[in-house]
């Protein structure tokens, strides 16, 4: 029989007894189950919290196999959120686990976040106009909401609460501009001091154009590492959250880690200049 206590033991000392209950009893949101998706799932399975909402249209493929934990031979072609749903109930019989298997869309954004404590971005980095609806949304509710990117070796990490800076005027967005252009600002905004760009061997392989980048399983599981550590701060309101304007970039190939402050996002004049510079890197 499950023993919850004894399955989640370790965590003690890092966590009081209380704030483990307290962990248990809370709501999890996750869009995408790929890479970072089920990376930050499994984290936080393993860390008590037992009660997740989780969104994914897309099955398994053997292009996912380089990154993505839930990835084998025996999972190709099966849908990634019942993958994962079945991993989070092997680690925790106990686990509630609603499954949105069409995605997140505008129509059923209500009912994704019902009850929800903290969202867990995890969608594809292309993916841009239904994640500027969740991070808006979730401004409105007062729904602290994480985003961290696989970027080179490394990851970035950005976190949005009721009193940090809102994600559109962070990433200065807005809906006039073509998808083109806020994939743009999206990058730049993700990774202003771009620590990754240096050792891009095939600089081909990031192309905007086709909607592809390169991607290792190293950069999501310090995403799935870093974005775990501020869900416990944020739940158990203790530590301090680095929040938008401010973000934490971490590259381990660099072995360089920086907080950096876009006081203005990408309104201000340097974030400009490294606006035209990145369109000519990624849209060759």
């Amino acid at each position: 029989m499950f023993d919850y206590k004894a399955a989640f033991s370790r965590n003690i000392g890092w966590v009081t007894e209380d704030e483990q209950q307290t962990l248990k009893s809370k709501t999890v949101a996750i869009a995408g189950a790929g890479g970072v998706g089920f990376e930050h799932a499994v984290t936080l399975a393993r860390l008590g919290i037992e009660k997740f909402v989780i969104a994914d249209f897309d099955h398994f493929e053997i292009h996912n196999f380089n990154r993505q934990a839930g990835a084998f031979v025996s999972t190709i072609d099966k849908p990634k959120v019942l993958v994962l749903a079945s991993v989070l109930k092997d680690i925790n019989p106990n686990c509630q686990i609603e499954i949105f298997n069409e995605g997140v869309a505008e129509s059923n954004l209500e009912s994704f976040f019902d009850d929800v404590d903290i969202y867990v971005d995890s969608l594809d980095f292309f993916v841009i106009k239904i994640r500027r609806l969740i991070f808006n949304f979730c401004k409105r509710k007062n729904i602290p909401a994480i985003t961290a990117a696989p970027l080179g070796m490394g990851t970035s990490v950005l976190c949005f609460t009721a009193s940090s800076m809102s994600f559109d005027d962070y990433f200065d967005m807005n809906d006039s501009e073509e998808e083109e252009q806020q994939l743009l600002k999206f990058l730049v905004g993700l990774s202003p001091k771009m620590l990754q760009r240096e050792y891009l061997m095939v600089p081909g392989a990031a192309n905007f154009k086709e909607k592809k980048g390169p991607s290792v399983a190293m950069a999501v599981k310090l995403c799935a590492g870093i974005t775990g550590t501020n869900v416990v701060k944020l739940l158990l309101k203790r530590g301090n959250v680095i929040q938008a304007p401010k973000a934490q970039h971490f590259d381990a190939y660099k072995n360089k880690f920086v907080v950096t402050t876009l006081t203005w996002g990408n309104r201000g004049p340097l974030q400009k200049l490294k606006l035209k510079v990145a369109r000519k890197l990624v849209y060759q």
